[in-house]
């Protein structure tokens, strides 16, 4: 890989993560309009991890809190209030757990074919439907969703007020996320407000809900990391740092944004940016 690409992929990944607007949708559409070709698993893996270390940063009272609850999960320490948020986070994720495995075995297949009329040519189900009229019809439509969340979604409840049947919700809507174009932090944000989560709150719900997955991801590349060349690991881990800093900035702007406006300027991106693909492509 060239430094340009491990930039650009980068700077995508940093940016279109946390803002509502599917970064794996823009990560697809690199090779599309560069011809770059794909920059493969590991690096895949190591962006999402830049993504997360700036999570962590930037939320590290919360990260700590719940890593107090999970110690708290075990017998180590008391933290109550910790250990719940804790569990709802951990239950919030099992949707996109079980939804990811069957995906990945091949047990959606025959029901996607059956039902929507999609061929489905290779095992993966993913590898079959990343096109971009796929991804151009999800931006519209959870671009849309999105917004009419964002319009009649109160604004009631904080992040410590959240229940078991909240993480729930939200994190089914996250399984969605595992088609690209959807955007899991804007799919959601968009529950979320939905439930009564203010701007910030659902924002910061969706971030924290997160770190799971992404640590998930991180450890199944353990074994390909042990296995990498010096040159590979090296393009991993420059990627990644470059990732968090992007990150960073992004969360950080983000989150001071949604303090005073609401998500419609992400709305008409992705109707937009969804619009312009089809026309296109």
């Amino acid at each position: 890989m060239t430094f340009l690409q491990m930039l650009i992929i980068a700077v995508v990944q940093g940016i279109t993560e946390f803002l509502p607007i599917s970064s794996s949708g823009h990560l697809i559409l690199i090779s599309v309009f560069t011809g770059f070709e794909d920059q493969g698993p590991m690096i895949d893996i190591a962006v999402h991890v830049g993504s997360l270390l700036a999570i962590i940063v930037y939320f590290f009272k919360d990260a700590m809190g719940l890593a107090r609850g999970g110690f708290a999960s075990v017998g180590i320490g008391h933290a109550p209030a910790e250990r719940r948020l804790f569990w709802w986070i951990v239950l919030s994720t099992i949707p996109a757990v079980i939804a990811g495995f069957a995906i990945k075995l091949g047990y959606l297949n025959g029901f996607v074919e059956s039902t929507f009329g999609i061929p489905i040519v290779e095992e993966d189900l993913l590898a079959s439907i990343r096109f971009t009229d796929l991804i151009a019809v999800n931006l519209i439509v959870y671009g849309i969703l999105l917004g009419l969340a964002d319009y009649f979604g109160k604004e009631e409840k904080t992040f410590e007020q959240m229940t078991w049947r909240d993480g729930l919700i939200v994190g089914m809507a996250q399984a969605l996320a595992l088609v690209p174009g959807t955007s899991r932090s804007g799919v959601t944000m968009t529950a979320a407000r939905l439930l009564g989560y203010g701007r910030f709150e659902a924002a910061r719900f969706s971030f924290l809900l997160s770190i799971p997955a992404v640590a998930g991801a991180g450890v199944l590349i353990i074994p390909d990391l042990l296995e990498a060349d010096s040159t590979l690991l090296f393009e991993a881990v420059i990627t990644g740092a470059m990732t968090f800093a992007a990150a960073f900035a992004t969360m950080a702007f983000l989150m001071n944004f949604l303090k005073r406006a609401s998500m419609l300027v992400f709305v008409l991106y992705r109707i937009a940016m969804g619009c312009a693909l089809l026309y296109f492509f």
